[in-house]
């Protein structure tokens, strides 16, 4: 019998997640603000303690380089509004999305985002993968469920990569 489309989906994901893996298993505390380059965009607390990532409305040029800290907000980020979406709730704004605050704490949050995604997935047919996808684009009848699925997994890849090659330059 062949692979069902989510089955694919679901596999290329466990994929992409194990090359994520491989680094957060090695990232030591240190690595999460590391400040590779005087022009980076890193995570920094506030007057109250919150963890609040650099952040403009237009993309700057030259385009600062992240920390690891910084990706890790990111992928909170996006990836918390995408179950949003997945599960029907109305979806958080950036700003609502803080960073857990160091290296423990922030593997910890993406793995309970990765059950959360798994759970979304997990409650989907393949049939459902047809629907209208509200994220990340916004009422575009093109992009469907199965897109935003398979862009959930190009953007954690992409950013898996970013941490991992921050990662070994650091220990170089």
């Amino acid at each position: 019998m062949p692979a069902s489309r989510l089955d694919v989906l679901r596999w290329q994901f466990d994929l992409t997640w194990s090359l994520f893996e491989y680094h957060l298993e090695r990232l030591e505390p240190a690595d999460f603000l590391w400040e590779p380059a005087t022009h980076c965009w890193t995570v920094r607390p506030d007057a109250d303690g919150r963890w609040t990532p650099d952040w403009a409305d237009t993309e700057p040029d030259p385009i600062p380089v992240p920390t690891i800290g910084w990706i890790t907000w990111h992928i909170g980020w996006w990836w918390t509004v995408a179950i949003d979406h997945a599960q029907g709730r109305t979806p958080r704004e950036r700003t609502e999305i803080d960073w857990p605050g160091d290296g423990d704490r922030t593997t910890a949050w993406l793995r309970d985002l990765r059950i959360a995604w798994l759970a979304a997935l997990d409650q989907l047919s393949d049939a459902d993968l047809d629907a209208t996808a509200p994220f990340p684009w916004q009422d575009d009848p093109v992009h469907t469920v199965a897109h935003m699925i398979a862009w959930v997994n190009a953007e954690l890849m992409k950013n898996a990569a970013e941490v991992g090659q921050l990662r070994l330059l650091r220990k170089a």
